[in-house]
């Protein structure tokens, strides 16, 4: 076992202390630097800022255990807000900014977030009127009727920061969505132990190459856990650099790999498979300083990583988690010895992992009950680890359907060889990876089944090579309507309307009825055979 221990021991802390500890010993290092409007953070500037806002929430009545809600692209805000509402004892839910209001809503709602911060452009035509625990939004850069100005949570005041009145391993650090093995976006309760264990894990010895003399370009948007929890929180802690961006795009990707002297970015398939277009075209530039890469979020093709070295000479390193894990559990090595990526590499320091028969698993099964597959053979991969939640917000039973014993049964079918190597093979679960971005079948069901033309419909993903897999829907009509072009392209408008872009299907096929079991399920199976 080459991962036998953690950076360091996790047990009895919290995420801002240990950020904010940083920020003491680091004072006069660049922290942040923000692409979209030029701002530098040192380390001394992120921790008054900390502080101040985390004063700001507790003056306008945030108290312990509140929910404060997080609508924001990748910037300054963003990441000293999070780490303020964990210092006022809050608890941050974090929200694709590109959300429409009904996903919106549904988060804010669900959640009970009594403040959303957020700009003003995210909110422009959002009705945020009758949800009953909001009290409060506040917008940063761009001023939308009926907020208050961010600068107002910055002006000085007077206030206690709370003493934690729960164990590290039970307060709730951050709130992410995930829609998890199926259905609509579940809160993800991950408390400050799941998060600084995973940090620890991934910066223990043999863990990952992270250092602080590094300087990592994060274009991965931080309210999803690859970018919070692998970028933000370890290179704070670490005290290395962060080059935050809004969005990835070539361009500005390449110009800051020199601007800022860049060592290490991580990436989803598809930004990598972008990169290579660009080196081929001579786009990349060649006197870069990036030592490796990372890849997550999304499965990566077997070819992409030889091709993308082949072109950039830097190597990549592929992993493997989800929200529910905070989010590692598997990463590979860059020692030539053991580089295979290919691979999601071997499970970090503290992580056990069985890899169990996959045909005629019971749902009440646990690991035990269950047999583990032979080497080299597929099963469904079940782990557990100081790193995964606690549950699921006010969701019991999804909660117990994946978390069954201690152990979390991911979904995922797998192989694990003579050599203790991982490779994602399949999957059980039903989500839909767009660009990295998790796609709920449900969800775009749901919003189907609300236009009068649909009496029933199936969504899957169907591989693509730009984006991973991209929805399609299988539409059955109810009777007076016909199937044509415009229709498609009307159903396709009316997700794009409600639900935000990468969740809209890219085709419509027209069915008489969607296959189901006799319980009513959807045969999602034998919809993706047909797409063959």
């Amino acid at each position: 076992m080459l991962r036998t221990q953690l950076y360091a021991d996790p047990h009895n802390l919290f995420l801002h202390d240990v950020v904010l500890d940083s920020c003491r010993r680091n004072a006069r290092k660049t922290a942040l630097v923000d692409d979209s409007c030029g701002r530098r953070l040192t380390y001394a500037e992120y921790g008054d800022t900390v502080e101040a806002l985390a004063r700001g929430l507790i003056a306008n009545g945030v108290k312990p255990g509140d929910v404060v809600a997080i609508f924001m692209a990748n910037s300054w805000e963003f990441c000293t807000t999070f780490h303020a509402v964990q210092l006022a004892g809050a608890i941050p839910t974090l929200l694709n900014p590109s959300y429409r209001e009904r996903e919106v809503r549904y988060q804010l709602e669900n959640s009970g977030a009594v403040l959303l911060i957020t700009d003003g452009g995210n909110i422009e035509g959002i009705n945020l009127g009758g949800l009953p625990s909001l009290r409060r939004v506040y917008t940063t850069r761009q001023h939308a009727s009926g907020t208050e100005p961010f600068t107002n949570l910055l002006s000085p005041v007077t206030a206690a920061y709370p003493k934690p009145d729960q164990s590290s391993g039970q307060a709730l650090a951050a709130l992410p969505y995930s829609s998890g093995t199926t259905g609509l976006p579940k809160g993800v309760m991950l408390s400050h132990y799941n998060l600084i264990a995973n940090v620890y894990q991934l910066l223990g010895p043999n863990g990952s190459a992270l250092n602080s003399a590094d300087t990592v370009l994060c274009c991965l948007p931080l309210y999803h856990i690859y970018g919070l929890n692998v970028v933000l929180n370890p290179m704070l802690i670490l005290g290395a650099k962060i080059v935050l961006v809004p969005r990835f795009n070539v361009p500005t990707v390449t110009r800051l790999l020199i601007d800022e002297q860049v060592t290490t970015m991580p990436l989803v398939p598809p930004a990598m498979n972008a990169l290579c277009q660009a080196a081929e075209t001579g786009q990349f530039p060649r006197d870069h300083k990036v030592q490796w890469v990372k890849s997550g979020a999304a499965p990566l093709a077997p070819d992409l990583p030889r091709r993308f070295t082949a072109l950039t000479n830097i190597p990549v390193c592929q992993g493997y988690g989800m929200t529910e894990a905070s989010p590692v559990t598997h990463v590979g090595f860059l020692e030539p010895a053991l580089y295979r990526p290919d691979s999601i590499g071997h499970p970090l320091a503290a992580t056990d992992c069985r890899v169990l028969s996959q045909s005629d698993i019971d749902p009440a099964d646990t690991p035990e009950d269950v047999t583990e597959a032979p080497s080299g053979q597929p099963g469904e991969l079940v782990m557990r680890g100081p790193q995964f939640m606690l549950g699921y917000w006010r969701e019991p039973q999804a909660t117990a359907a994946v978390l069954r014993d201690g152990w979390y049964w991911s979904g995922d079918i797998v192989t694990r060889d003579r050599e203790g190597f991982y490779r994602v093979v399949d999957r059980r679960k039903e989500m839909i990876k767009y660009k990295g971005f998790p796609v709920a079948p449900a969800e775009v069901e749901a919003v189907l089944l609300e236009h009068p033309a649909v009496k029933e419909c199936g969504v899957v993903g169907r591989p693509d090579e730009a984006a991973g897999e991209i929805p399609v829907a299988f539409v059955a009509l109810r009777d007076g309507f016909v199937e044509n072009r415009k229709l498609e392209e009307e159903l396709c408008g009316f997700v794009a309307d409600r639900l935000t872009h990468y969740k809209q299907p890219r085709q419509v096929h027209f069915v008489d009825s969607v296959p189901k079991t006799p319980s009513g399920k959807i045969l999602r199976r034998e919809l993706r055979k047909s797409l063959r």
